[in-house]
């Protein structure tokens, strides 16, 4: 199995398997790895910072306690987002999206940004990422995805060309029907849903690509290699390498 197969391999929140999720150490790993791109999460800090962290609330991935919405960004960036996964990765810190942009200019990644906005409806997230990415000549390497599909709504309303995705866990009846409906380009669905023939030569037949979260067993890896998935998200990016290569 190989790049050429047509699957494409995201580390989801870098390489979480085995670096601290969502931390510049973490995406650098999952591009070692070999991994075709990151996804990472977007939040705003209190001072309208976009900051990349997956939890509304700090307290599983650092050293702080509460919202991330009701700490500025200076705060945010004393606390520790490594510790809590291993001593070795103390003194990491919760980076911004534009320090993500900045370094992704030094390599070819796809960038899957998620806007968490599914709990917290952040003023002016869309266009405050949307902006950041113009202003880095990112636009043809990210996608942008969420669970709020308001997002994706408004994110299409800023931009025309942007790739976006709809994020899903359930049955949803023929997504790539309703996925037209705001105006987006993916699919991005839990792994189960993946699997199902029906979903996927739907989507084939609409010309819509589903990528699959979060997919870490490699039985299921090997699977989604051969029929038709068009990538996944994945904690472990040098064990799914591995196995496209074969």
């Amino acid at each position: 199995m190989n790049k050429e197969s047509g699957m494409l391999i995201f580390g989801h929140r870098g390489s979480a398997g085995t670096h601290p999720e969502n931390t510049m150490i973490s995406f650098e790993e999952a591009a070692r790895a070999g991994a075709d791109g990151i996804e990472l999460d977007i939040q705003l800090s209190k001072d309208g910072v976009p900051v990349v962290i997956h939890d509304e609330k700090l307290d599983r991935t650092t050293n702080g306690t509460g919202w991330v919405k009701d700490r500025t960004f200076y705060e945010l960036k004393q606390l520790d987002a490594g510790a809590w996964f291993s001593d070795k990765f103390k003194g990491t810190r919760i980076p911004s999206l534009e320090e993500v942009l900045v370094w992704a200019q030094g390599n070819s990644l796809l960038i899957n940004l998620e806007l968490k906005t599914g709990i917290i409806l952040y003023p002016q997230i869309e266009e405050k990422v949307i902006r950041l990415v113009e202003q880095y000549g990112l636009t043809g390497r990210v996608i942008i995805s969420s669970f709020n599909h308001y997002s994706l709504v408004e994110t299409r309303r800023i931009h025309r060309t942007i790739k976006t995705a709809i994020l899903f866990s359930d049955g949803l009846y023929e997504p790539w029907k309703y996925a037209k409906t705001v105006e987006a380009d993916g699919l991005h669905c839990h792994w189960p849903i993946a699997a199902y023939p029906v979903i996927l030569d739907g989507a084939k037949q609409a010309g819509m690509p589903i990528r699959a979260y979060t997919v870490n067993d490699e039985a299921r890896m090997r699977e989604f290699m051969t029929n038709g998935v068009s990538a996944i998200f994945t904690d472990w990016p040098e064990k799914a390498v591995r196995i496209r290569r074969g």
